[in-house]
């Protein structure tokens, strides 16, 4: 690892959507793992001219731009591997338009692995399965059985809890039912790691005013090992979070991989030191001697939740010093209300305040790039 380096050489392949202008899909991913230094091949799946309104991950209400079809990711990645540039240690997919795109995704992610199976750890698939939030889905129904046929190929799926509901069958109403289907996912699919993101509960541990993270490193015989972090929620819209929360984790789950060796074995009657590393193991599995807290899975959660908080708050804080009352003068200055007539124009000065506003509510990434790689950790994991 050279000096300076949070990470050893990591070689990251980004699949997901890409836009002119904002912070969404591979437009931050790839600054995100960059700035933590990884090497990054971006495959873009849609190139938009900002994000579309129907994932509901941002509120522009118009766009332009095109998908990318099943054809044209495949072709991208046999580009790659007759230049010999498919040498990737990790692979994060994200946003995937339709289930025939999905499942060229799915090729390129299942192809990687194989191709690593004779050196276990040498390769980890991130998978956010990017479906739907707050009860709704984004994408087209077929997507979903996609993903579910997806899943079990992945080290380390990201859903929200929607998306977790979905994979799971289970409806989550509070903790112990996030415990059930953390279990289920496991056992079901055999997934290795897992994360649930921007869980809100109505539940006197957990005030509307916070949001939770609880994640779960299954042990060899697929129970859980779950853990929760609880953090402040900040009372405003942000697009592009659950693209950060990704991209940062490729790079987390890394870094505590790297420094943290497996503990103890029993021998006969004794036990013994094993210096062995995790990443020499398939999945970056610890053993079952483990705790939910000291899983490396907690530890990168931890940080990532760091630098989001850090980042979303600097965010939140620019908007508050006049970005959005700026962005309500400005449309008021600019829209000539006698056009159409009064409502007319009241109709478009709404629209442009509204579009201004989803502007200034971008994440200031670019601006706080010490927040990214050295986060103040505040909120800490905790047993499920």
């Amino acid at each position: 690892m050279s000096e300076g380096s949070l990470v050893p050489e990591t070689r990251v392949l980004a699949v997901a959507s890409h836009v002119v202008s904002g912070y969404v899909g591979n437009k931050i991913a790839v600054f995100s793992l960059q700035s933590l230094g990884c090497d990054v091949a971006a495959l873009n799946t849609v190139q938009f001219s900002t994000c579309l309104p129907e994932t509901f991950l941002a509120r522009y209400v118009q766009w332009t731009g095109s998908k990318v079809s099943a054809q044209e990711i495949t072709d991208l990645y046999q580009g790659l591997k007759q230049s010999y540039l498919d040498d990737f240690d990790m692979m994060l997919s994200g946003y995937v338009p339709g289930a025939p795109a999905l499942e060229a995704v799915g090729q390129i992610g299942q192809e990687l692995k194989r191709k690593a199976k004779s050196k276990p750890g040498s390769f980890f698939w991130v998978l956010d399965p990017v479906m739907g939030d707050n009860g709704n889905l984004y994408v087209a129904p077929d997507v979903v059985p996609v993903y579910k046929s997806l899943v079990h190929h992945a080290d380390l799926v990201l859903p929200n809890q929607f998306e977790a509901e979905l994979l799971s069958s289970i409806k989550i109403t509070d903790m112990p039912s996030i415990g059930r289907a953390i279990q289920v996912m496991h056992e079901r699919y055999g997934i290795p790691h897992i994360v649930i993101t921007s869980v809100s509960l109505a539940h006197p541990d957990h005030p509307v005013s916070s949001l939770s993270v609880v994640g779960s490193t299954m042990t060899s015989d697929r129970r859980p090992r779950a853990f929760k972090i609880v953090f402040p929620a900040i009372d405003c819209y942000f697009s592009g979070t659950g693209d950060m929360f990704a991209a940062l984790m490729v790079v987390r789950m890394r870094e505590a991989v790297h420094n943290h060796h497996t503990s103890h074995v029993s021998v006969g009657s004794g036990q013994q030191q094993q210096q062995g590393l995790l990443m020499e193991r398939e999945s970056w599995l610890s053993g079952d001697e483990v705790d939910a807290l000291d899983l490396p899975l907690a530890r990168a959660a931890e940080k990532v939740l760091a630098s989001m908080h850090e980042v979303l708050t600097k965010t939140a804080e620019r908007m508050e010093e006049g970005s959005v009352s700026k962005a309500r003068a400005q449309a008021a200055a600019e829209v000539d209300v006698e056009v159409d007539g009064v409502e007319a124009g009241a109709e478009a000065e709404k629209k442009r305040v509204h579009l201004l506003k989803t502007k200034a509510a971008e994440l200031r990434l670019v601006r706080h790039l010490d927040s990214l790689r050295f986060p103040k950790v505040e909120f800490r994991a905790t047993r499920l």
